[in-house]
């Protein structure tokens, strides 16, 4: 049994949910998301409530219920209050600043680093050395947030690169020298 399928999903006042078998259009003060589903899986509206059951006990169709289940829940959350991922750049020199609708990063290479952003996220940088991701699509903002972090992987001896906040880097102990 999917504990996250069987619960019942409500739906906030602010918020419309137009389901038509298999396309969900899911709107709030924040914008507009929509999502397919393409499964067994049958989703009822009823009132101010969602529920999802499963029409066979195959193995894909159990594993589908908490998924859609949480995709659905992921996107009443984006479009009543979004998504936020917060990115902190470690290292002397490291920093990025925003142009128009592009980052350009300075993270100790030759050349400095242009990343476009894309329409629907929106970027601050608090500092030169912090960066706010967010946006109402929640898988859309993580993507984003790790395609900056792969510019530079915080590495383990100096723990210089790009983390997100709170991110705890495994430091590793340097070579020694021995007498």
């Amino acid at each position: 049994m999917s504990r996250i399928g069987n619960q019942k999903i409500i739906i906030p006042e602010n918020v419309t949910v137009e389901f038509d078998g298999t396309k969900m259009i899911v709107k709030g003060p924040l914008g507009t998301l929509e999502n397919t589903f393409l499964s067994p899986i049958k989703i009822k509206k009823v009132d101010n409530r969602i529920t999802l059951e499963r029409t066979n006990e195959n193995k894909k169709t159990k594993m589908l219920h908490g998924t859609y289940a949480s995709l659905i829940v992921g996107m009443i959350e984006g479009v009543t209050k979004g998504f936020v991922k917060e990115l902190e750049i470690v290292g002397i020199g490291y920093n990025a600043t925003h142009l128009q609708n592009k980052l350009l990063f300075s993270l100790g290479y030759s050349h400095k680093i242009e990343l476009k952003i894309p329409e629907d996220i929106k970027v601050e940088v608090l500092k030169p050395t912090q960066l706010k991701v967010s946006g109402i699509d929640k898988q859309k903002v993580g993507q984003f947030a790790a395609k900056i972090r792969l510019l530079k992987k915080p590495e383990p001896y100096g723990g210089k690169g790009i983390r997100y906040k709170n991110e705890i880097v495994v430091r590793k102990a340097g070579k020694s020298s021995s007498k």
